[in-house]
């Protein structure tokens, strides 16, 4: 209110100023004609256009700029924010804006409308904060999870049954992991108000999720090194080999045959 005001009067000396000057520097004979007086009006016109205009548009990108770091505020929450437009023209509040302005710069006695006086949100303590943060990393350590999943199935070859079978057993436990972190993460924001009582209990679980979500990338890294093996000793892959070793003598015997009919440098 403060800063919006101090816009607003700004302004107003600035429409002031038009005026003044006008009459400084054209006012200055006793009679005009009508052109004359309707050049003056015209240029005052749209020197007050100008100014009017442009501290409008400065005060809606300045509006844009708060609003983008409320916003931006709430992401990092998780937060669901609406808006209703329709309260912008709602006469009633408007007035009470107005009011408690008054209230506010003309009267240091007047107490603000009891309808202004709203609760506010009591702030997350440190221990709060920090639950949140390990359960947002917790989340995040679930999607590496999910990328490695990715990369596993792109190596799965003639062992699909078995990359299918790996991945299925990883799944599930990746689904379990991400119900266990959804579950506590709900289980957080309802004891928000409480976060001292039930706080153990909060890590407690993260430690254990943390655990879990340890065992499933050992299981994962244990999966991916079988495979590779059990790769190596089927019998497509010995053919394979073989089959390269054969072709790579023929392709030197090749090139000997043909270095007897090459001419010499």
């Amino acid at each position: 209110m403060r800063f919006a005001r101090f816009k607003r009067g700004r302004c107003l000396k600035t429409v002031d100023s038009c005026f003044q000057d006008l009459k400084d520097s054209r006012l200055v004979e006793e009679t005009f004609t009508v052109d004359e007086v309707t050049d003056m009006l015209d240029g005052l016109q749209t020197v007050v256009h100008s100014e009017v205009e442009s501290e409008l548009i400065n005060t809606t990108y300045t509006n844009v700029l708060l609003l983008r770091q409320l916003f931006s505020q709430a992401e990092k929450w998780y937060l669901r924010l609406q808006t209703d437009v329709s309260d912008l023209e709602n006469r009633e509040l408007l007035e009470q804006v107005a009011e408690f302005e008054k209230s506010e710069f003309t009267s240091s006695n007047k107490k603000p409308s009891a309808d202004l006086i709203k609760p506010k949100l009591a702030p997350l303590n440190e221990g709060g904060s920090e639950l949140l943060n390990k359960a947002t990393a917790a989340l995040d350590e679930k999607v590496k999870l999910e990328k490695s999943l990715k990369e596993l199935q792109v190596i799965q070859g003639d062992q699909k049954g078995f990359i299918k079978s790996c991945i299925t057993d990883a799944n599930q436990d990746i689904t379990e992991l991400e119900n266990k972190v959804a579950t506590l993460k709900c289980q957080f924001e309802k004891t928000l108000n409480d976060a001292t009582e039930n706080q153990k209990f909060l890590e407690d679980n993260l430690v254990t999720t943390k655990h879990d979500l340890l065992k499933v990338q050992d299981q994962l890294s244990t999966a991916q090194k079988e495979l590779e093996k059990k790769f190596q000793q089927t019998a497509a892959y010995r053919n394979m080999k073989e089959i390269l070793s054969k072709k790579n003598e023929q392709i030197k015997d090749l090139r000997k045959k043909l270095a007897k009919y090459e001419p010499e440098d």
